[in-house]
Formats: structure tokens, sequence, C-alpha cells
């Protein structure tokens, strides 16, 4: 067979949201800590997201997850999650995806009915707890990395929109928050292209105007995704609830509620007085699926009061497959096209 390169990957889904797992073919890199094997593949070895996640083989609404050994001694395991864009150094419906592969195929020993891991990432360590029967999990919610405010009602200047009021926070990625009604927008499916353009026109103008910087990790810097949200509503059992959908690059929404996006809100919530320890709640996104999540306590990350959040979601396996590339095959790092990636002109 003429192939080469041959990749085993298990695909995934996390409340909707892909987040497919690299379980073979492809090997470790050097690095002192998982940020620094992020850093490796994005300069040296990037041909390998570009391949899986751009057409044919793959499509902008996807992400791929790469299991690596882990550098923290702690971890049962360490990955890499790869978008159409970046590399993020943390996401929700992808650790649910990753740590949903790592047990239901036994790469990580699954005990019933709870089983808890560690999963090292670029952000940090991430503790895991998955409620597992019958060899499946249930459902999968991680402790994730503090997360913390670095500007609330910051004014922007956004071409066509005038002066638009957001906020900024870090949840595993660095966010701009926009109430979608301050500009017009409801989350719906028929507002979809609107909320797409619009939050791709705020992003960038936050990106030309500020540039946060992780103070744990300077190399973590500037806006990347955005976040449009809907006023907190009241459930009853006293659960509170909001809609959210996330607008990441080239132009897609976050099928899922977004984990790291719900951190960076409740985040935000709290800064705000509007979400205590200990309160439950439900964020929901744009298909309607949601992640159950609640602040577990306070930190402080360099000068930032912070939250430590959890959140809490399912995931399902939907294929086992073997991506190869013919060596002849014209497209070794595949393809996008204008109908459905949202390209900017030259």
């Amino acid at each position: 067979m003429p192939f080469s390169r041959t990749i085993t990957v298990v695909g995934c889904h996390a409340e909707g949201e892909v987040g497919d797992v690299i379980v073979g073919g492809v090997l470790d890199v050097p690095g002192k800590t998982m940020y620094d094997k992020l850093v490796h593949f994005h300069t040296h070895k990037d041909s390998l997201r570009q391949l899986l996640l751009n057409e044919p083989r793959g499509r902008s609404s996807m992400n791929t997850n790469l299991v690596l050994p882990p550098c923290d001694p702690r971890a049962d395991a360490g990955f890499l999650i790869m978008e159409s864009e970046e590399y993020a150094p943390m996401s929700g419906s992808n650790t649910i995806c990753t740590a949903t592969v790592l047990l239901e195929t036994g790469m990580v020993p699954m005990v019933e009915p709870i089983t808890e891991i560690a999963l090292d990432t670029a952000a940090g360590l991430v503790r895991v707890t998955a409620e597992c029967a019958q060899g499946k999990c249930k459902s999968v919610s991680f402790d994730n990395v503090a997360s913390f405010v670095f500007k609330l009602d910051y004014k922007v200047h956004v071409p066509g929109l005038g002066e638009v009021a957001v906020d900024i926070a870090w949840g595993g990625m660095m966010y701009v928050l926009v109430d979608a009604a301050s500009v017009g927008l409801s989350i719906c499916h028929q507002q979809g292209p609107q909320l797409v353009a619009v939050g791709e026109r705020i992003k960038r103008a936050v990106q030309a105007s500020y540039t946060p910087v992780h103070p744990e990790n300077p190399r973590i810097r500037g806006v990347s995704i955005l976040e449009f949200t809907e006023p907190l509503t009241q459930e009853e059992g006293g659960c509170k609830v909001a809609v959210n959908t996330v607008v990441t690059s080239p132009g897609r929404f976050d099928r899922s509620p977004c984990g790291t996006g719900t951190c960076a809100r409740l985040a935000v919530l709290h800064a705000r007085g509007l979400m205590q320890e200990g309160e439950i709640l439900k964020h929901r996104g744009i298909i309607g699926t949601e992640f159950i999540s609640h602040i577990r306590g306070t930190a402080t990350v360099g000068e930032y009061a912070a939250v430590l959040p959890t959140v809490k979601g399912r995931a399902w396996i939907t294929s086992f497959k073997q991506v190869v590339l013919d060596s002849s095959d014209p497209f070794p790092e595949g393809f996008r096209v204008g109908d459905q990636w949202h390209m900017e002109p030259n």
C-alpha cells in the first residue's frame, strides 16, 4: 500500500461537538511540559493538524485530540487539543471526549461506578471524575484550571457596529464574552450567519486593541475565541440556567455548550456577584445540550481573583478509523474552500 502516513483515530463527540482522539500512529515529541509539546507540534509538526482537520478528511466543525505520555507525574495521560486555527491550551468538550475514549477503549482502566483520573494539558493538570456503568462512561466531570477575568465592560470600537462592551476572561482559553442582545442579536439558528460574522468582527477588534497575557505562562496571550451570552434565569430546584454559543475560527459555532467557555462565564458571573461557590449553572448551547457546572472554590492567579470551576457533560464514541495519506495525494495537508471556511480576503 503506497501510504506515507497511517493514523489510528477514535471518533467521538461531547454534547454535539466533535472531538476525535488519536490513539496510534504519532510519536511523542520533546518537552518538559505539555505546553512545550504543544509548541513543538505547532512549529515543527503542524502538518498533522492540517491533514486531519482540513478537507477532505476533516471539516471546519471538528477538533482532534492527541494522546501523549504526560509530563506531570501525577497524570495518567497527557493530550494536546488541535482545532482548525490553533492548538487550544484546554478544552472542556475535548477533555470529556478524551477521557471517555481512554476509559471505554481500556487505555486507562475503568473502575465502576466511579473512575478518577488526571490528565496533563497545556493549561495544567486537570482532574477528571467519570461515572461508569457496564463499560460505558455515563458522564465525565473535570476540575478545570483556575479561571479569571481580565476585563469587565471593556469598550472596543468595532467597524460597522460602533462601541461594543465586552468582558475578557480566561477559562482555559482566552475569551471575549458579549451579551448577544447588546449587538441586536439572539442565540438561535436563524441568526447563525449574523452571529458568526459579528462575533468574528468583534473578536478581531479586541485582538487589535488589547492583548491579555496569562500571568503564569506569558506564552499564552491574546484572545482567540468569542462567546455570545444571554441572561441568567432561574430553574426549579435552585439551579441557574443560561444560554450561550461560542464562535470559533474560522467562523463556526461550537456545537456543545463549550466547557472552557462555561468556565470563563463562571468567572465573569462570580466577578459580577451573580454566581457564588456551590451554586449550579446549567449552561446550554446552540443545539440545546447542556453542561452542568459549579464553582468549587476560589484562588488567586497572579494579580487576578480566580474561581475553580467544575464542569460535567457526556460523550459518545462514533467510530474507529484508520486515517491514511496516500503518497500520491496532491493535498498532503488538505485544503479549505470558501463556502464553509469563511476565509479572510488576502
